[in-house]
C-alpha cells in the first residue's frame, strides 16, 4: 500500500511519494517549522505536470474550485495506475470525492486535520522539493494567477446582472429623493416672484417646464402654455399672473431659477429613462418575482439580500419580514408582537387588502415569492424559452392569490382566463359578446288612422278587453236570503248616508259558478234569467229597506224632539251641510280622527256637532244597534249608542254609586266581622 501527495502549484500539479506510510502521524509535522532535509527525506517528487500558459493555469484552477477533475490533473493521476491500493493525500475534500469516484483508478483519498501540517510545510519548502522553481518566481506566479482567477470569476458571474439591478435599485431611489428636493426648492425661489403658481400646479415637471418657458410672470399672459398645460389650467395661471402679489426679481435671478428648474427636467428624464431600464432587466432576470411583487419591490428585496441566489435561499417567514429587522428584533427584546410584512408590504397585492387580511396575504405572498425566487435562480430553461415560459409559475401564483384575497374579502372569485399585466397589474379575459341588432320599424313610418296605431285600432282593443275573463268571478251562493241581505245591508246602509255603496265581495255576487263563459245558446238564456231574479230581488229590498229607514228616521226625530223638550241643554246642534277645510280640520282633531277619515264620516252621516261645536263620532256598530233598537220600538238616547258598548248595570232610585276600593273594603270588614 503506498501513500502520495498531491501539491498544486502556480506552475503546476507536483505528485510526491511518500517514504514513510504512516507519515501523518509524525509527530514532526505537528511539532513545528520542518526543515527542508526533513521535507525531502519523507517526499520525494515522482512526476511535475506544468502549466503551459496562465489560461490553462485559470481553467485548472476554477475546475480544482468546483470540485472537479481538471484534465491535466486526471493525465497526472493515469501514473498511480499500476498502483494497488494506494492512498492520495488532498488539501480540498472535495477534489478527493472526486479522485475517489473516478472509474479508471482504485485509489483512496485523504483529506483531515493532519494532512493541513503536511501541506504547511510542503508549501514552506516548495522551492527544494521541485527542482527549478525559485521562491520569487512561484510568488510573481500567484500573484498573475489569482488576478487571472478573479477577472475571470466576473466575467462568468451568475450574479452579475444582480449587481446591474442592484445598483439601479439604490440610484432610482437617490434620484427620487434628489428630484423631491430639487422641485422644492425650485417652487420656494420661484415663489418669490409668482406665488399663487404653487397653488394652481401641483406637477413638478409642469411647474419646471412652466418656468423654463415663460420666466417672468409679466410674460406669461403671452406665452403659449398649450403644450404644457391644459385649457383649464393654462386660463387659470394667466388670470393669477395678472394680479399676481410676488416681488419682483432681476434676469441674473431668473437665470439661476431656470437652471435649477433645468436640472429637475433633466433628472425627471432620466428617472424614467432608468425606471424602464429597470424593468426590462427584471424581466429578464425574475420573472416570477416581478409578476408577483412588482418590479420596484422585487428589486428591492433583491438589493437587501445581496443578490438573487441570497434571496432564493431565504424561506419565506424570512421574506415577509425583509427590511423590518430593527422592528423584529425590538419585539423579541421587549417580548411584543413580531412585523407582520417589511419590504412586501409595498406590493399590490399587499395594498389591496384591508385590516386582518393583509398579514395572511403577505404570509402567503411572501411563500409564494420563495418558489418563484427558486425557480427564478436555479432552474434552467432551454435556450429558445420566451419570457412567458419561464414566468409561468408566478402568473399562476398570482392568480391564485388574487383569488384568496377576494374569497377573503367577500368579492367574487376571478374569471377563467385572466391574465397578469407586464406591470403586474391584473387583466380580466376578454369576452365575445353579440349584441342584437335593432330592425328598422318600417310600420312606424305613418299613421293612416288617428285611431289606428301600429296597425291595430282601438276597436279592437275594446274587443280584447272584453274577452278577456274577469279576475273576480261572480259565484252564485245557496243562502241567498241570509249571505245577500246582509250584503244588500251593508249597501242599503251606505247608499242612504249618501256615501258610494261598497264593492260586492265574492261572497255576494253570483255569476257562473264554474268559472267559464257560457258558450251555448240555452246557458246565455239560463244566465240571463238568473239575472233578472236577481235585480228583482234587489229592487224588492231595496223598497224594504227604504220603507224601514223612513220609519227610521220618523222614529228617531219624534224621539229627538221629546229629548229636546226635556233637557234643552243637551239637545245637539243641527249639523251644517257644508264646512271648509279649516273646518274640517278643526272637528278632526277635536274628534281625534284623521282628515280623509272625518271627511267620509261626515258625508255619510256618521257624525253629530253637540251644542257646543264638539263633533261627535258614531261607528258603523253603534249605527246598526240604533237602528235595530228604533225598528223594535226603544229609543235609547245617543248618548247611550255612543258608550263604546259597554253594558253597565242600572242603578235603582236612591242608591249611589260605590267605588271598587269601598266595595272592597266592605266586604273585608263584612268577613272579619264574620
Amino acid at each position: 500500500m503506498s501513500l502520495f501527495v498531491l501539491a498544486e502549484t502556480p506552475a503546476g500539479y507536483g505528485l510526491f511519494k511518500a517514504a514513510d506510510k504512516k507519515l501523518l502521524k509524525r509527530d514532526e509535522l505537528t511539532s513545528g517549522p520542518t526543515s527542508s532535509e526533513k521535507i525531502n527525506e519523507m517526499l520525494k517528487l515522482k512526476k511535475f505536470a506544468k502549466f503551459d500558459s496562465s489560461a490553462v493555469a485559470v481553467e485548472e484552477a476554477s475546475g480544482l474550485k468546483e470540485g472537479k477533475v481538471p484534465p491535466i490533473l486526471a493525465t497526472l493521476l493515469q501514473e498511480m495506475k499500476d498502483e494497488k491500493k494506494a492512498s492520495l493525500i488532498v488539501a480540498d475534500l472535495k477534489l478527493g470525492n472526486a479522485i475517489g469516484k473516478l472509474p479508471d483508478l482504485d485509489i483512496k483519498a485523504v483529506c483531515d486535520a493532519a494532512t493541513m501540517d503536511l501541506f504547511r510545510a510542503v508549501r514552506e519548502n516548495l522551492s527544494s522539493l521541485i527542482p527549478g522553481l525559485e521562491e520569487e518566481t512561484i510568488g510573481r506566479m500567484a500573484l498573475g494567477l489569482s488576478h487571472s482567477i478573479s477577472r475571470h470569476k466576473l466575467k462568468f458571474s451568475a450574479d452579475k446582472v444582480d449587481a446591474m439591478v442592484i445598483q439601479a435599485i439604490k440610484l432610482l431611489d437617490d434620484l427620487d429623493k434628489e428630484l423631491n428636493v430639487y422641485a422644492m426648492r425650485t417652487k420656494e425661489w420661484y415663489g418669490w416672484h409668482f406665488p399663487e403658481l404653487a397653488k394652481i400646479l401641483n406637477d413638478n415637471l409642469a411647474y419646471a417646464r412652466l418656468v423654463l418657458a415663460a420666466g417672468m410672470r409679466e410674460n406669461i399672459a403671452e406665452c403659449d402654455l398649450s403644450e404644457i398645460l391644459p385649457e383649464e389650467l393654462e386660463a387659470a395661471v394667466k388670470t393669477a399672473a395678472e394680479i399676481s402679489m410676488g416681488t419682483e426679481i432681476t434676469q441674473e435671478d431668473l437665470d439661476n431659477i431656470q437652471l435649477l428648474a433645468r436640472q429637475v427636467i433633466t433628472y425627471s428624464d432620466y428617472r424614467t429613462q432608468l425606471s424602464s431600464y429597470l424593468e426590462t432587466r427584471m424581466r429578464a432576470l425574475a420573472p416570477n418575482l416581478t409578476s408577483l411583487v412588482g418590479t420596484l419591490v422585487g428589486a428591492r428585496l433583491i438589493a437587501h439580500s445581496g443578490s438573487i441566489l441570497n434571496l432564493a435561499k431565504s424561506p419565506g417567514s424570512t421574506i415577509q419580514i425583509l427590511g423590518a429587522e430593527k422592528a423584529l428584533f425590538r419585539a423579541l427584546k421587549t417580548k411584543h408582537d413580531t412585523p407582520k410584512y417589511g419590504i412586501i408590504y409595498h406590493s399590490s397585492l399587499v395594498g389591496q387588502a384591508t385590516g386582518k387580511n393583509k398579514g395572511k396575504i403577505a404570509r402567503s405572498l411572501a411563500a409564494k415569492t420563495a418558489l418563484g425566487l427558486r425557480v427564478d435562480a436555479l432552474h434552467e430553461f432551454e435556450d429558445g424559452a420566451d419570457e412567458e415560459e419561464r414566468g409561468m409559475l408566478g402568473l399562476t401564483s398570482r392568480i391564485k392569490l388574487e383569488n384568496l384575497l377576494r374569497k377573503l374579502e367577500g368579492k367574487p372569485l376571478l374569471p377563467r382566463g385572466a391574465n397578469i399585466a407586464p406591470d403586474g397589474s391584473l387583466t380580466a379575459p376578454a369576452q365575445f359578446t353579440l349584441n342584437e341588432v335593432r330592425k328598422y320599424n318600417a310600420d312606424a313610418d305613418g299613421i293612416a288612422d288617428a285611431s289606428e296605431v301600429n296597425g291595430k285600432s282601438k276597436k279592437d282593443k275594446k274587443e280584447k278587453k272584453k274577452d278577456k275573463k274577469p279576475l273576480i268571478q261572480e259565484v252564485e251562493m245557496v243562502d241567498a236570503d241570509g249571505a245577500e241581505a246582509d250584503s244588500d245591508e251593508d249597501m242599503a246602509d251606505g247608499g242612504e248616508n249618501g256615501a258610494p255603496p261598497r264593492s260586492p265581495t265574492i261572497s255576494s255576487v253570483s255569476d257562473d259558478t264554474d268559472g267559464e263563459r257560457p258558450t251555448d245558446k240555452a246557458a246565455r238564456k239560463a244566465q240571463k234569467a238568473r239575472r233578472k231574479e236577481r235585480e228583482a230581488r234587489r229592487q224588492k229590498k231595496a223598497e224594504q229597506d227604504e220603507k224601514r229607514a223612513a220609519a227610521a228616521a220618523a222614529a228617531a226625530a219624534e224621539n229627538a224632539s221629546k229629548k229636546a223638550e226635556a233637557t234643552p241643554s243637551k239637545k245637539a246642534a243641527a249639523t251644517p251641510s257644508k264646512l271648509t277645510e279649516d273646518d274640517y280640520e278643526r272637528l278632526a282633531a277635536a274628534a281625534g280622527v284623521s282628515v280623509t277619515k272625518f271627511k267620509r264620516k261626515f258625508e255619510r252621516g256618521d257624525v253629530e256637532l253637540n251644542s257646543d261645536g264638539s263633533p261627535v263620532v258614531h261607528s258603523k256598530k253603534e249605527l246598526k244597534k240604533l237602528r235595530k233598537a228604533e225598528a223594535s220600538g226603544d229609543t235609547p238616547s245617543k248618548a247611550a249608542a255612543t258608550d263604546g258598548g259597554k253594558k253597565k248595570r242600572k242603578l235603582e232610585d236612591g242608591e249611589d254609586e260605590t267605588p271598587k276600593k269601598e266595595k272592597k273594603s266592605k266586604k273585608k270588614r263584612q268577613s272579619l266581622d264574620a
